[in-house]
């Protein structure tokens, strides 16, 4: 005879597997969106020791990340902060002019590929599937770290979205932006513990080409383990 207390802890037990399972695994919506987990809004580290502690690594561990890792990344970078739509960067006049773009090698339970991110309903759509990161390596001068880390994260601005209102000096905001964008993930890889650069050596044809994208391509951020 089972007890009524047994019963009760073997549902527990399962309702926090189930739910551990929906965490680490991507929740496919309509479209073919990728629901990703929602992002954590504190930590361990405080933003004055990531300030203290941010450096560029180009060197990972052969280990993969998780799919919590990433979305925290994704978010750190375009997440929306507020209800009218604000996110975690500044953007001149909210025109947001950036596009996020992740060559997945290695993530756990995410098939290798390039995904972008949507950051009104924080989801990611797979774009291709493979791994690209040797491709992209090739498109970035071989470096090493690009073929290497686990993702690589690419931002490529639409311009057209800033210049519209701002003319050519929208040009000059959108290269602003993308700094603030970067120190993000810096600042966000540190606090969980992984390491990233900022690489801008690279043939914009070539990434663009790689990735099958018309925007262009300005940062391409790898991500791992440090």
């Amino acid at each position: 005879m089972i007890s009524a207390k047994s019963t009760f802890t073997v549902l527990a037990l399962l309702l926090f597997v189930s739910l551990g399972c929906a965490e680490n695994n991507p929740q496919k919506i309509k479209g073919g969106a990728m629901k990703l987990p929602e992002p954590r809004y504190s930590s361990k580290m405080s933003v004055e020791e990531a300030l203290k502690s941010r450096r560029s690594i180009r060197s990972y561990k052969d280990t993969a990340l998780s799919l919590n890792e990433l979305a925290q990344l994704l978010w750190a970078a375009q997440g929306i902060t507020a209800k009218w739509g604000g996110r975690t960067a500044p953007s001149a006049g909210a025109t947001y002019p950036l596009e996020i773009y992740a060559v997945v090698g290695k993530v756990e339970n995410l098939e290798a590929g390039l995904y972008h991110y949507n950051p009104q309903d924080h989801t990611i759509t797979k774009q291709k599937t493979g791994d690209l990161r040797s491709a992209l390596a090739n498109a970035a001068l071989g470096q090493t770290c690009v073929r290497e880390a686990p993702i690589d994260l690419i931002f490529a601005a639409r311009y057209e979205r800033t210049t519209r209102r701002y003319r050519e000096r929208g040009i000059r905001y959108v290269h602003m932006e993308i700094g603030h964008v970067g120190q993000n993930i810096y600042l966000q890889a540190e606090a969980l513990g992984l390491g990233t650069v900022a690489i801008g050596a690279f043939y914009d044809d070539k990434v663009k080409k790689v990735l099958g994208i018309e925007e262009e391509p300005l940062y391409i951020m790898p991500v791992g383990k440090k």
